[in-house]
């Protein structure tokens, strides 16, 4: 096993843990790796490993690949229970929330479009002004929309006018009363565990849904995890910041806080994280190329199994 901590005792007795891919391209080894940090803790404590298919975004997701998710999965020795949980099953549950949140006034509807907020942003920092990015690099939500009335909104939305709904960050960080923080068992992105703070402030007015996909990454994983009773989320570490996000959500809409295992990547030869795009990475591709299992798992930084 890698040195990724993934093997500290767990709080539940019988712990679930999940792997969940979007089947919008083919498994690589970054994948398998976390797959086999998942199965290999869950069988290490005697838990549950769980599949799980991310489609919230129905326009990407191909039938073709989630078959390809799951060959791939047992060709690298990987059981789990049926029914799989698929996330284009459970749109009700997601909008639900969405209106939880909507009632406590806590989303508006942001009606800039993705170019808009390119220009309005390079437009201030032209001026000078530092503008701030969340930790993935994406600009704060630039607009006034949060400040329009109710029937302003109303009516633009009944107008058709393209929309995204936005946590309103300000609101929610002026109610909370309470330091959000999460148990860290994994690498981190330097080594970070035990206590972690939560800092969503980071994230601006994220976005948790939109007209074409009914809800984020963000807020479908934080349900899906909790309708799952999943006790600890073994992820790579470029997730590490977004679960701030999810601390606050999971504080929002009630639900339980998992442990959370953020493992280091597999990186290309230039130092970047693996893509789908890249096919020659692929675990299909290896191994029609004559690969074995040691070979994917050397390649994931894995020891051979047991």
């Amino acid at each position: 096993m890698p040195n990724d901590n993934t093997t500290a005792k767990p709080r539940f007795s019988a712990p679930t843990v999940r792997f969940a891919p979007s089947p919008n391209g083919l498994l690589h080894v970054g994948h398998a790796r976390s797959a086999m940090l998942n199965r290999s803790f869950a069988n290490a404590h005697d838990g549950t490993f769980l599949l799980r298919i991310e489609d919230i975004d129905t326009t990407r997701a191909r039938p073709e690949f989630e078959a390809a998710i799951m060959e791939d999965l047992a060709w690298l020795g990987i059981e789990w229970p049926s029914p799989v949980r698929r996330q284009s099953d459970h749109f009700e549950e997601y909008q639900a929330a969405l209106s939880e949140l909507r009632k406590l006034g806590l989303l508006y509807p942001a009606f800039l479009s993705r170019a808009e907020i390119s220009t309005k942003v390079s437009e201030i920092e032209s001026s000078g002004q530092l503008w701030p990015r969340d930790p993935d690099g994406a600009p704060h939500y630039p607009g006034n929309d949060r400040t329009l009335s109710e029937s302003a909104r109303n009516r633009r939305i009944s107008d058709g006018d393209a929309h995204a709904w936005r946590l309103d960050m300000q609101s929610v960080l002026n109610g909370l009363d309470t330091q959000l923080s999460w148990d860290e068992f994994g690498s981190g992105p330097a080594d970070e565990t035990g206590q972690i703070n939560a800092d969503p402030e980071a994230w601006g007015d994220v976005i948790l849904a939109r007209r074409d996909v009914p809800a984020s990454y963000h807020l479908s994983v934080t349900l899906d995890d909790a309708f799952q009773t999943v006790t600890d989320v073994i992820r790579g570490e470029d997730l590490f910041a977004a679960t701030s996000i999810h601390r606050l959500l999971q504080h929002l809409l009630g639900l339980p806080a998992p442990r959370y295992h953020h493992h280091s990547l597999v990186l290309d030869q230039d130092g970047r994280k693996l893509s789908k795009s890249d096919g020659a990475t692929s675990i299909a591709s290896l191994r029609q190329q004559g690969a074995t299992l040691e070979d994917i798992l050397a390649m994931a930084g894995l020891a051979p199994p047991d």
